[in-house]
């Protein structure tokens, strides 16, 4: 390329100067010849960049952070003159994108394709693109090139850890009495049937009772008070810290022989706190358990319990897009959103507090006859202030397990090492009114 347009350079300024010092024909067809060169470079780059053509897809636009992300590209040239190199330019914001190559001589009509993976270290949504395809004329004069805008949106699901055994109350998820309220999810618990409304799922239709009746009828199911399973997520701005970090890329031998790279999660409780709460769906819908979430951050979300894997993907699409930027307390979480809660049923609470709310809304669980359990984040190893462990004692004074988790835990062994601090006394001391959890 350099020596291109030096030779061309060369070319101008002999024949330019041999012209007006001499006059001969010779300096003359110098400069002409290069004058002609640079529209033809100009004309020739011009004209095959309009010929480029790139397609990019995946099998997947859903993964999770630590995932490899694999993505095909396809460049054409569609025009007839050949083209020197091509410069493929990934501008996603995605971090540590892959896709960008430079690839060397290409014929007309001409395509090539390769695979691109990255190494996701970062959960949210990323448009792949734009890309932009650059190429240039046989003596490095010029450059032109396209750029193509995206089509596809990747979604990155949070880090799950696997969870070999989480606490659970003994005796109160099992079985139980109905509770006598209709449920928009289809149950063990069968109600009765009734006439079908538009927007009913057709899953629900009850095909032998619409026969008979000769107009369509649909199942109708009540809650089950001891399925049910929450996770209540702290996003209040105030309780959540991070310690300085850079993110490192992953070395390219690394994705070469292994599917999910180890990754280590950014040193901030809410990355932390969100892994914990998408491991926990993960595992309790693995349970064949009905869960819900909420939480209160840039918005108030709350998704009903239900036991389908579809429930796991919208809980973990939620968790993708959740920022500590929320001004409700955990406390005021709870008494906003457990009231509509059956009896009985378990509250997950994850939070790095270490205000005194996280105790107002254990006892206001309790004073519901709801079974609360803590996952409690150390904030002081996230650069927080102190306080953690006298909130862990008081917890334990309740009988309410906790699971504390420090920055740099393995949360695989931090959420499988709770132990339950139910007991069947406690239990039934719970479902007395004479029992006060403020006492």
């Amino acid at each position: 390329m350099k020596a291109g347009r030096i030779l061309v350079a060369l070319m101008l300024v002999v024949g330019l100067v041999g012209v007006f010092v001499n006059g001969a024909p010779l300096y003359s067809r110098f400069l002409f010849l290069g004058l002609l060169l640079l529209v033809t470079a100009w004309a020739w780059t011009r004209w095959a960049a309009l010929g480029l053509h790139l397609e990019r897809s995946s099998r997947e636009l859903r993964a999770n952070v630590g995932d490899v992300f694999e993505e095909n590209y396809k460049i054409q040239n569609r025009g007839i003159l050949p083209v020197p190199w091509i410069e493929v330019a990934n501008q996603t914001s995605l971090p540590f994108a892959a896709g960008s190559r430079l690839l060397t001589l290409m014929m007309g009509r001409q395509r090539r394709s390769y695979t691109a993976r990255t190494w996701l270290t970062r959960r949210g949504s990323f448009q792949l693109g734009p890309t932009r395809l650059s190429t240039g004329d046989p003596f490095g004069l010029f450059t032109a090139g396209r750029v193509f805008p995206p089509h596809e949106t990747l979604i990155v699901f949070p880090m799950i850890h696997e969870i070999q055994k989480f606490a659970s109350p003994p005796g109160l998820l099992p079985g139980g009495q109905v509770i006598r309220r209709k449920s928009q999810d289809i149950t063990p618990h069968a109600a009765g049937v009734r006439e079908y409304v538009h927007g009913d799922a057709m899953k629900r239709i009850h095909w032998p009772t619409s026969i008979r009746r000769g107009r369509l009828m649909v199942k109708e199911f009540e809650q089950d008070p001891q399925a049910e399973i929450w996770i209540y997520l702290d996003c209040q701005k105030i309780v959540h810290f991070q310690n300085p970090h850079r993110e490192e890329d992953v070395p390219l031998h690394t994705m070469l022989f292994t599917k999910r790279p180890k990754i280590n999660l950014p040193p901030s409780t809410l990355e932390y706190s969100v892994s914990a709460a998408a491991s926990l769906a993960h595992y309790f819908i693995g349970q064949r358990r009905a869960i819900g979430y909420a939480s209160a951050g840039q918005t108030f979300t709350e998704l009903p319990a239900e036991r389908s894997e579809r429930q796991e993907e919208k809980i973990l699409e939620t968790l993708a897009f959740v920022e500590a930027n929320g001004s409700m307390s955990i406390a005021a979480l709870v008494a906003a959103q457990a009231s509509q809660l059956p009896q009985r049923s378990s509250i997950i609470l994850i939070t790095p507090t270490v205000l005194p709310d996280l105790l107002q809304a254990v006892d206001d669980l309790l004073m519901r006859y709801l079974s609360p359990m803590v996952v409690l984040l150390d904030a002081q190893t996230f650069g927080g202030p102190t306080g953690t462990d006298a909130l862990v004692n008081s917890l334990r004074e309740r009988r309410v397990p906790v699971s504390v988790i420090a920055c740099g835990d393995d949360l695989s062994q931090a959420l499988s090492a709770v132990s339950s601090a139910y007991t069947t006394q406690d239990y039934r001391a719970w479902q007395t009114p004479a029992y006060s959890p403020l006492t």
